[in-house]
């Protein structure tokens, strides 16, 4: 409220405080209040400290009228006595009819008017002037914390019939006032680039277009602050400080100059670290361990904070939710040398009490509860509550997961875990294209919900139209077909293959089929899966003369005729697999080991009798912020038994966006020559070899942003035939960039490659691209 609108507010009520003091005193027969529009009587009746029976005195008329101003419905309130009947005469207050804005373009209207209900400023309420006058100011440093000094923001109010009014909000936004010159003050050591390159805030340059990263705003003035600090802090300097600091502007605005007064003092080392306090919760030795600054080391503010929370963690373990390790400095100035108790503080043993959820609209309670690896009335563990937000999110079904530990009050031993998950959309009805280098445009329809009715399970049904590969596929996946966690999934499938576009022998196979099976968990990591499937291929559009004397032979032993030029064939295939998976995400991974080593054998009897062996090996390790280094390793081998022939359809490719890039699919390894026009044709082979290594990291120019990344890699790969001998001296290599987005149509890969050693009958192709997902 401003100094005017007190100043008359207590002029009206001490003028009418005189009025009621020349009231005599009299037995109230009745009340009547006149002036009433939108207020019910029997609200102004609770409102009133008298009631008919009372004596009306001179106190009493002035509380009266105090406590009905103090409603905030009225602004104007007599009291008159007529023949022992009380006389209240009211003016309302107006209600807000209308509120409009004008000029706003960085503030969307509806979000600055949610921001104005919050404080009681809404249409159909009552109109409050000191609430508009503060939310004007409000608004104004709204602009200022853009950087927006020449905002001007002026309100205005119309009053309208039915003692109504509208508000209106000009608004000039005016220009944005950027950074000039950010200066360094008492730096000795460091240079003022390499201290300021930390800052998140900087002087207007080239791509501050785009990063806005040259606007002023407190908020980053502060993390920048508190980054230069770390950066001393964490180099020896345990005395450093901030002495000043100054943010001035030009006088039309426009230029803001920032001025930092630091003092960096004298390097210290390390000259002694223990431990104290309570240590008979967990054993000394291993908290020694969890211990990251060392005896004669330079301090490190960053190993001191990594130390205390990674002894925090070990003792939130146990259950010591509320532990407390403090690292107590002793500081000896003369010979900069500063030694380190750690004081072990463990608390009192708690359990959780109970575990409640919130945000879930479409999930299931039993289907968040089921990922919790922390159980209601057990005792406090910080390792599995971690893990159990681990799991929540590679659910896919929720964009955000938050977990809350509240003490439960009235009790010094309980928490309770408060989870908030929000959230997103996990099905789709997806009509649309997708783009690939080798095959050119691929039609697609695919329905998918991946939280079927909010149970977890996941159905989608696919069909896939490219000119080599049409799909039409039916998948269900029960992740927790029993409630120990052991999974179901079930498929059935129609899948045509025409190679006659790409670099390999042509030949067409159609294959109809159904499948099921289980995955069960061994540990919270590590699982095994087994299943069958039964198949039905046929082989077709082989050309005697032209393709490969080995493709021909293998229908004429399924057919018992010679030169064959199809075959149909049955199998049954039974298939188990040992995986490890510790990824934290299993999109966007940053860390993480994914192992996995898969068989599958045809079962004697039917027209193909083969097996086969796939181990796959890819070690996730983030080595800077965002920035992800990962290895992979394939190595599959398949063969067939009982003097069947193994199918060339099932041969391993290698080659492409998806194994080894620069290289065109699937043309890496044995090949044969078109007798018609000499072109190299590949065969692919039972033995395959390949290796990734790639370095990925934020895009440019996008900040906080996971559904883009940058990559470089280095590939390696080969496949071998039938009759040749694993040789490494044969691998093709390639480097090269490439981009991913994860986008609404699926994953879209871009890639630039130079294949390192290429042979001459290699076809290399130096842009690779492939959008939407295959099935």
């Amino acid at each position: 409220m401003t100094l005017r609108s007190k100043l008359a507010l207590f002029i009206s009520l001490l003028l009418l405080s005189i009025a009621a003091f020349a009231m005599e005193p009299f037995v109230i027969k009745d009340i009547k209040i006149e002036g009433l529009q939108r207020t019910e009587p029997g609200t102004v009746f609770n409102y009133l400290p008298v009631q008919v029976g009372d004596t009306m005195t001179e106190d009493k008329s002035s509380e009266a009228i105090k406590t009905l101003y103090r409603t905030g419905f009225f602004k104007d309130v007599r009291i008159e006595a007529d023949q022992d009947i009380l006389l209240i005469t009211v003016q309302e207050r107006p209600t807000i009819a209308d509120i409009q804005f004008s000029g706003n373009k960085m503030f969307q209207s509806d979000k600055l008017k949610e921001s104005l209900k919050s404080i009681g400023l809404a249409e159909g309420q009552i109109f409050d002037k000191t609430k508009l006058e503060f939310m004007e100011q409000e608004i104004k440093k709204q602009y200022l914390s853009l950087g927006k000094y020449t905002a001007t923001v002026k309100t205005s109010t119309s009053p309208l019939e039915r003692n109504r009014v509208a508000i209106r909000f000009d608004i000039e936004e005016g220009i944005i006032s950027r950074i000039k010159e950010i200066s360094l003050v008492g730096n000795q050591i460091y240079d003022q680039s390499d201290l300021k390159s930390n800052f998140e805030l900087k002087t207007t340059n080239w791509l501050s277009w785009w990063y806005k990263d040259d606007q002023y705003s407190k908020q980053k003035l502060t993390a920048d602050l508190e980054s230069l600090k770390s950066f001393y802090m964490n180099r020896g300097y345990l005395e450093f400080s901030i002495d000043s600091t100054q943010v001035s502007i030009s006088p039309d605005k426009e230029d803001v100059y920032i001025t930092i007064n630091i003092v960096e003092g004298p390097k210290y080392k390390v000259l002694e670290v223990k431990l104290a306090g309570d240590l008979q919760q967990i054993p000394e030795s291993e908290l020694q361990n969890l211990i990251k600054i060392k005896k004669d080391e330079i301090y490190n503010r960053e190993k001191i904070t990594e130390s205390t929370k990674g002894m925090n963690k070990r003792l939130g373990n146990d259950g010591f939710a509320f532990s407390n390790v403090n690292a107590i400095p002793e500081i000896n100035k003369d010979d900069h040398t500063a030694s380190f108790t750690f004081f072990v503080d463990p608390g009192r043993k708690v359990y959780v009490r109970r575990i409640d959820i919130e945000g879930n609209e479409r999930t299931r309670d039993d289907v968040i509860r089921r990922e919790f690896r922390q159980v209601e009335s057990g005792w406090y563990a910080a390792d599995k509550i971690d893990r159990s937000k681990v799991r929540l999110t590679r659910t896919q079904f929720f964009s955000d997961v938050n977990i809350e530990t509240p003490a439960v009050p009235g009790s010094t031993d309980q928490v309770d875990l408060k989870v908030k998950v929000t959230e997103k959309n996990t099905g789709s009805i997806m009509f649309g294209a997708g783009l690939s280098s080798a095959e050119g445009l691929v039609g697609s329809f695919n329905v998918t919900q991946a939280n079927f009715l909010g149970t977890g399970d996941r159905v989608s049904a696919q069909v896939n139209t490219g000119s080599i590969n049409k799909t039409y596929a039916l998948n269900v996946t029960k992740p927790f077909y029993t409630p120990e966690g052991i999974s179901l999934g079930y498929n059935i499938y129609r899948r045509d293959v025409n190679t006659s576009s790409m670099r390999v022998v042509s030949y067409n196979t159609s294959s109809y089929g159904a499948g099921i099976n289980f995955t069960v968990p061994l540990s919270e990591k590590n699982s095994i899966s087994y299943g069958v499937i039964f198949d039905n291929t046929k082989v077709s559009n082989l050309v005697n003369g032209v393709s490969p004397d080995r493709y021909i032979e293998f229908c004429d032993k399924l057919t018992g005729a010679n030169n064959s030029t199809s075959c149909t064939m049955n199998s049954l295939t039974f298939s188990a697999g040992l995986g490890s998976d510790t990824r934290d995400n299993i999109l966007m991974t940053k860390s993480g080991l994914l192992q996995k080593v898969s068989g599958e054998i045809s079962a004697p009897g039917f027209d193909i009798q083969t097996y086969k062996i796939v181990l796959q090996n890819t070690w996730y390790k983030e080595v800077a912020k965002n920035m992800t280094f990962s290895l992979n390793g394939q190595f599959g081998y398949a063969n067939a038994y009982g003097g069947k022939e193994y199918p060339f359809f099932k041969n391993f490719f290698v080659g492409g966006v998806n194994t080894v890039r620069g290289y065109a699919q699937g043309t890496i390894g044995p090949y044969t020559s078109n007798a018609s026009n000499g072109e190299n044709l590949f065969m692919g082979g039972n033995k395959q070899i390949v290796g990734n290594a790639e370095l990925s990291m934020p895009m440019p120019f996008i900040r906080n942003n996971e559904q883009f990344r940058l990559s470089a890699f280095i590939d390696a790969g080969n496949v071998y035939g039938k009759d040749e001998s694993l040789n490494l001296g044969d691998l093709r290599y390639s480097a090269g960039v490439g981009a991913l987005w994860i986008s609404p149509f699926g994953p879209l890969k871009l890639v630039f490659a130079k294949p390192f050693n290429n042979q001459i009958h290699d076809v290399t192709e130096s842009i690779q691209f492939q959008m939407g997902q295959q099935f």
